[in-house]
């Protein structure tokens, strides 16, 4: 899983990486196709605003937040993809069950 995290209007810190870097690591504990995760801090005045690309093999998926605290932040929106990469590995499970009850029940 490659991970880019940048910043705009902010410089990333080594602690704020490895925070976001060791959160994302939820994810690929539970699914293991995550080719690509892009996530973008954003500060604004008082409101710590991120993005964060998932690529997935076969989809991309998207979520954003935003927060007054960076760190409360990152685990509200790691949250988030969690939620949206289980989902998205059950409905791709049960695509794949479904068609191999069809082709046992055919023959």
């Amino acid at each position: 899983m490659n991970v880019t995290v940048t910043g705009q209007h902010m410089e990333v810190t080594p602690a704020i990486r490895q925070y976001v870097i060791d959160k994302l690591d939820r994810i690929g504990r539970h699914f293991d196709d995550v080719i690509d995760v892009s996530v973008v801090l954003n500060v604004e005045k008082l409101r710590q605003h991120i993005e964060a690309n998932i690529h997935v093999q076969g989809k991309d998926l998207f979520a954003e937040i935003t927060h007054e605290d960076m760190y409360a932040a990152i685990d509200g929106l790691v949250d988030i993809l969690d939620r949206q990469v289980i989902r998205y590995k059950e409905k791709r499970t049960d695509h794949r069950q479904s068609a191999l009850k069809h082709l046992a029940v055919g023959e």
